[in-house]
C-alpha cells in the first residue's frame, strides 16, 4: 500500500521516488481528517474544474472569471501556451485584456501539430469579433517551437487584417514565460513589437 502511494506521487512532474516517499510519509503523520480534506480537494479539482468555452482557461463556469469581467479590455487577446503563462502574466499587473490558451505549442518532435492545439477556436473568435479586436499579442516561449507557432498563427490571422504583435525579447532566447521575473515579463508585454517587423529582418 505504501509503495502504491509512492508510485502515484512519483507520476507527478518533477517528483522523484525520494520526494514521493517524503510526501507519503508526511501524509501518514497527519490525522485522517486532514488527509480526507487533501483527497477531497484533489477529487473536486478533477471533477469540477472545466475549461472556458471562449479562451480555454480553467474555470468553474462556462466562461472563466477573466472572460466574464466587464473591466477587461475585450479588444486585446493575449495568446499563451498554457495556464501557467496566464498566471505569470496576470501577476505582472501590466495586462488587462483577454487571453487565449493554446494548450501547447507546435512541436513535430513531440508529435504535436496545429490540430492538437486550440488554434481553430482562436481563428473563429477573431473572425466573429474582428471589428472589435484591435490586437492579438503572441506571448509564447522564445524557443524554436514557440517561434514556429507564432509564424503559423500569424499566417492564419493574416486574412482578418488584425494587428499581431509579440512580446519584446526581454525574455532570454529559450526561456519559458513562467520562469521570467514579473518586472521583465511586464516590460516585455508593454514593449511588445509588431510581428511583421520580426519576419522582415
Amino acid at each position: 500500500m505504501l509503495q502504491a502511494a509512492v508510485e502515484e506521487f512519483s507520476r507527478l512532474p518533477g517528483i522523484g521516488k525520494k520526494t514521493a516517499l517524503r510526501l507519503v510519509l508526511h501524509l501518514l503523520k497527519q490525522d485522517q481528517e486532514t488527509v480526507a480534506r487533501f483527497s477531497d480537494a484533489m477529487l473536486r479539482l478533477r471533477q469540477e474544474v472545466i475549461y472556458c468555452r471562449q479562451c480555454h482557461n480553467i474555470s468553474d463556469q462556462d466562461l472563466c472569471e477573466i472572460c466574464r469581467s466587464p473591466r477587461r479590455d475585450a479588444s486585446l487577446i493575449c495568446v499563451v501556451e498554457d495556464l501557467r503563462d496566464v498566471i505569470a502574466i496576470e501577476n505582472t499587473g501590466q495586462y488587462h485584456g483577454m487571453f487565449h490558451v493554446l494548450g501547447g505549442i507546435i512541436s513535430p518532435m513531440d508529435g504535436i501539430g496545429p490540430s492538437d492545439l486550440n488554434i481553430e477556436s482562436l481563428i473563429e473568435r477573431i473572425a466573429k469579433h474582428k471589428e472589435n479586436i484591435k490586437e492579438v499579442i503572441l506571448a509564447l516561449s522564445t524557443t524554436m517551437e514557440g517561434d514556429t507557432t507564432n509564424f503559423f498563427l500569424f499566417r492564419k490571422m493574416k486574412p482578418y487584417d488584425v494587428k499581431v504583435s509579440v512580446i519584446a525579447r526581454g525574455i532570454a532566447i529559450g526561456d519559458e514565460l513562467e520562469y521570467a521575473d514579473e518586472v521583465t515579463l511586464g516590460r516585455s508585454i508593454i514593449n511588445r513589437t509588431p510581428y511583421e517587423n520580426l519576419i522582415k529582418k
